[in-house]
């Protein structure tokens, strides 16, 4: 048994994810994986299932009956990371934009007591994105500006979804109430976690965009984010 278990929501993933699986599993440090999957038609799910044959008791997977968004797959996983009792619960994309070695250094980050959920970022040190053009990094840099002048946010990567959090974190701020359900479910995960006065600590990465897949960025998710973070302001917690 670990103390730690990584994320991985999936739709369409079959070119990375049994590469991602394998490179989380290749550490020193134990970590479990729990992939989310909301019914992909490209047979990532079928995969995920033959590779527990090789990762037995390492390597779990809910299935979902269709794409229902990021966010509540996170809820539906941290639900059943709670229940089974991992200490440090990990979100983590399946496409190796985040580098899967920085594990370690969000692990290292809660269990030494330094922060109650630490971030992956990648503003903490000037921009440290590969393989994006211009326009996107601007949009996702001013994103999180955007938020940081709203709520008071001391985080430079509030969209960031690359994070640990310690169990205790996710036992407390109520993730059922969480209302945003793309990339704004982000940032107010990080503002429902400051709101009830935890830690939080950035460790710089370089974001590298996806080489194998399809993004899942759309119009829509931008748009929930930038409402969605007004009304979260004045929203009453506790």
């Amino acid at each position: 048994m670990t103390d730690s278990i990584v994320i991985i929501p999936t739709y369409n993933e079959i070119e990375n994810i049994e590469n991602i699986v394998r490179k989380v599993f290749s550490f020193d440090k134990s970590f479990h994986i729990l992939i989310v999957d909301d019914n992909s038609p490209d047979g990532t799910a079928k995969k995920i299932k033959e590779l527990q044959h090789s990762f037995p008791n390492k390597l779990n997977i809910l299935e979902r009956s269709g794409k229902l968004g990021l966010g509540t797959a996170y809820i539906t996983g941290f639900h059943w990371a709670i229940e089974k009792k991992y200490d440090y619960i990990f979100e983590m994309d399946a496409d190796f934009s985040h580098p899967p070695k920085d594990l370690l250094n969000l692990y290292n980050i809660c269990a030494n007591g330094t922060a109650d959920l630490s971030i992956g970022s990648r503003y903490i040190k000037g921009i440290s994105v590969v393989n994006w053009p211009l326009s996107r990094i601007l949009i996702s840099f001013c994103a999180s500006l955007y938020v940081r002048l709203i709520t008071g946010l001391k985080i430079k990567d509030t969209t960031a979804g690359f994070v640990c959090y310690k169990r205790k974190v996710l036992e407390t701020i109520g993730i059922d109430k969480i209302k945003m359900k793309g990339y704004g479910f982000q940032i107010e995960m990080k503002y429902r976690a400051y709101k009830y006065g935890f830690k939080a600590k950035e460790v710089p990465i370089v974001f590298t965009d996806r080489t194998e897949g399809t993004s899942k960025m759309s119009g829509g998710i931008f748009s929930e984010a930038l409402w969605g973070v007004v009304k979260m302001r004045f929203k009453k917690f506790k």
